[in-house]
């Protein structure tokens, strides 16, 4: 029987189950069950919800480009992010991605007033009195290599902090850094919606 976890992949942890280098892999976070394996990558920048099986059909049905499921980040952002820059966001833009032009889909992105309640990051994000910094909720339907960095750099307002809340409806929650919790399959695909 296929077994489904959410994991709150901690920053600096990457994707991968083994240690690459000097960064450690999700391996040494967690113990999950043999031939488990990350659906879709968070960059060791990346915080938050990483999903976690050993059914091979998730992979295809979550992120072939042609299922556009959401993914939902709260993204902070260093300046006060303007209406201008977030209209932008919304809009389809040109990146580029493996040296080739990528027109991405439209977003979903709204400027949030209050921080949003998170763990504290390790390390935290610098501090600078003299630079403020704004939240953002941006959704996506396509998850290309550091996407959301990109798609902040063009607009003027650089990452500082990026945490994975959603794929669909499946949210981080409670989860802590580090910690794990099972699915029911059932649970898991409508949560989902495949």
């Amino acid at each position: 029987m296929p077994r489904y976890f959410a994991f709150y992949k901690p920053y600096g942890i990457l994707s991968q189950f083994s240690d690459e280098g000097q960064k450690k892999g999700w391996g040494s976070v967690i113990d999950l069950p043999p031939n488990v394996y990350g659906v879709g990558r968070l960059d060791a920048d990346s915080e938050g919800l990483l999903l976690m099986t050993d059914d091979k059909s998730i992979n295809e049905r979550l992120l072939h480009p042609s299922n556009r499921h959401w993914r939902t980040y709260l993204v902070q952002v260093e300046g006060e992010i303007s209406a201008k820059a977030l209209d932008a966001l919304r809009r389809p833009m040109s990146l580029r991605f493996k040296k080739k032009n990528h027109q991405t889909l439209p977003a979903k992105v709204e400027w949030l007033t209050e921080e949003p309640e998170l763990p504290e990051r390790n390390p935290p994000v610098r501090f600078r009195k003299s630079v403020p910094t704004s939240w953002i909720r941006l959704s996506l339907q396509e998850g290309k290599n550091r996407q959301v960095r990109k798609m902040t750099a063009v607009v003027g307002f650089p990452t500082l902090r990026l945490v994975r809340e959603s794929i669909e409806d499946l949210q981080i929650g409670e989860l802590q850094p580090g910690e794990v919790r099972e699915y029911e399959q059932q649970n898991f695909l409508r949560l989902l919606d495949l």
